[in-house]
């Protein structure tokens, strides 16, 4: 520890961290030059540094906005290990610790705030769309498989590769929709137009694919429009949909659905499927139960984005009058998914556009 008298905000920062980080080797150096350490010692040590105060502050107020805030600005500094390693050290402590009161009425103010002012309408739903997915999409070509699936892998086996995974992924969808020559198939949130385009190439199928990313539909569009496929690509919102269709997909889309329009979603898609359709939702969920969207990647990555828990799915799924007959966890391989886009991207972060 360094030398002279412990500031307030430093002491704060100490207590707080003690109360949470039980496990690990984690060395933090304050503002003032003051270092603790927290831990039982086990595992690679990994060492951070705020260099001002303001950040300090702000993280013990909000660490789940402001941690990563911190990191951005310049605030907080990896000075041992790696920014992977000092995520994986907090969010293994975090699980374990109580919440506090404060951060259960921070977290339960943001709910209150989100669902008041925040609402998935048709234009805030446009709007959130395009803050992520209209970035250039060289950025996304760094990490993703060839043909653009930025969705979970399904890894058949240990050493598959992710471009192998991607089209199995692509081929156990087709398989779960039992599709026929000719039969209507609407993808809801269509992405670049991957799946689309294979569920017309292998199974001759006519494919209407809406999302709301006009970048990604207008990539959709020329890929289509190359091979001659029976596809189109729409910039609609599903809500605006009136047409019947044999078959149902939506990969990837759900998340950015909203709490409050689950019911709504799937009224809309029983009200757009034929009764002898078949519907498959492909999402990303949580591993407990109902909770909030971390603020960090609320502001930065999804805006208006929720990964619901099964509980939250199947009862709106049941209202709307539809059958769940399979369900899937795909819980491993979402986890391969995510390590093949680190190191595809680790590897090719030098060609990122400026």
């Amino acid at each position: 520890m360094g030398c002279g008298r412990t500031l307030p905000m430093d002491r704060l920062l100490r207590a707080t961290l003690a109360r949470i980080i039980r496990v690990g080797n984690l060395r933090v150096t304050t503002a003032r030059g003051t270092t603790f350490y927290f831990g039982d010692g086990s595992g690679a040590p990994v060492a951070v540094r705020f260099t001002s105060g303001f950040s300090q502050l702000a993280v013990l107020v909000d660490p789940e906005l402001r941690l990563g805030e911190a990191y951005m600005d310049g605030g907080l500094v990896v000075e041992e290990g790696s920014l992977a390693d000092f995520l994986d050290l907090t969010v293994k402590n975090v699980s374990r610790a109580q919440p506090s009161v404060w951060r259960r009425i921070l977290a339960n103010s943001r709910s209150i705030v989100r669902q008041i002012f925040y609402d998935n309408n048709l234009g805030r739903a446009k709007r959130n769309a395009r803050h992520h997915y209209n970035i250039d999409y060289r950025i996304y070509r760094l990490f993703l498989d060839s043909d653009l699936q930025y969705s979970c892998a399904y890894f058949e086996s240990e050493n598959a590769s992710l471009e192998d995974a991607q089209f199995a992924k692509k081929r156990h969808l087709a398989a779960k929709l039992l599709l026929k020559p000719k039969l209507r198939v609407l993808d809801i949130g269509s992405g670049w137009g991957g799946l689309g385009l294979h569920l017309a190439r292998t199974s001759q199928a006519s494919v209407t694919g809406i999302n709301l990313s006009d970048e990604q539909v207008k990539i959709a569009q020329h890929r289509a429009a190359a091979e001659g496929l029976p596809c189109e690509f729409l910039i609609q919102d599903y809500r605006q949909l009136s047409e019947q269709f044999d078959r149902i997909v939506s990969v990837g889309m759900f998340e950015h659905v909203g709490k409050r329009h689950y019911g709504a979603f799937f009224r809309k898609c029983h009200e757009l499927l034929k009764d002898d359709g078949v519907m498959v939702l492909h999402t990303i969920g949580r591993c407990g139960g109902p909770s909030s969207t971390n603020a960090w990647v609320w502001r930065y990555t999804f805006p208006g984005g929720y990964m619901p828990a099964l509980s939250e799915i199947l009862l709106p799924i049941e209202q709307a009058g539809f059958i769940v007959s399979d369900i899937e966890v795909l819980r491993m391989h979402y986890a391969e998914t995510l390590r093949a886009w680190h190191m595809n991207f680790l590897s090719n972060r030098d060609g990122a556009p400026p």
